[in-house]
């Protein structure tokens, strides 16, 4: 009986990528430049919650609970001028949060593809050396075989 590979958890936060050795060295490098920066966690981490389940029902605990208290003690009464400020100055940080993951995503994307082509280049002038080493050694054996035929 053959044991399946445990599934690989793709993750966001940096300090786990560096953990995780089976990524591509572009990526664990960019994972550790941003482990080491304070605001770039800060960042990640609130990236990472905004974009999760947990944010959209911590939302609708708060709005319905504002709404209620609201109406009931008249903290913000409808059409609740408050609740809208708030909300319009949570989605200033929010849109700003998403600019700074897809910066993220495309310094990895950069990277990987900065490593990605500088090892297709590695390969290519190893395949075009062995190619090389392959018609010499071929044209030699010829020139011998057919050298041995004339005798």
């Amino acid at each position: 009986m053959t044991v399946a590979p445990p599934a690989r958890k793709h993750t966001i936060v940096p300090s786990q990528v560096a953990q995780d050795k089976s990524h591509s060295p572009a990526v664990l490098k960019e994972a550790e430049r941003r482990a080491a920066s304070v605001q770039l966690r800060v960042a990640d981490a609130i990236t990472s919650f905004a974009g999760s389940m947990k944010f959209v029902y911590v939302h609708i605990v708060i709005f319905a609970l504002w709404c209620i208290t609201g109406e009931i003690f008249g903290f913000d009464k409808y059409p609740f001028q408050l609740l809208t400020l708030v909300v319009s100055l949570e989605a200033i940080f929010l849109s700003t949060f998403v600019m700074i993951g897809q910066n993220r995503q495309a310094g990895f994307a950069q990277a990987k593809a900065d490593h990605d082509f500088e090892s297709q280049e590695v390969e290519l002038h190893t395949n075009t050396e062995l190619t090389e080493q392959i018609h010499r050694l071929t044209t030699e054996l010829h020139g011998r075989l057919m050298s041995d035929g004339k005798k």
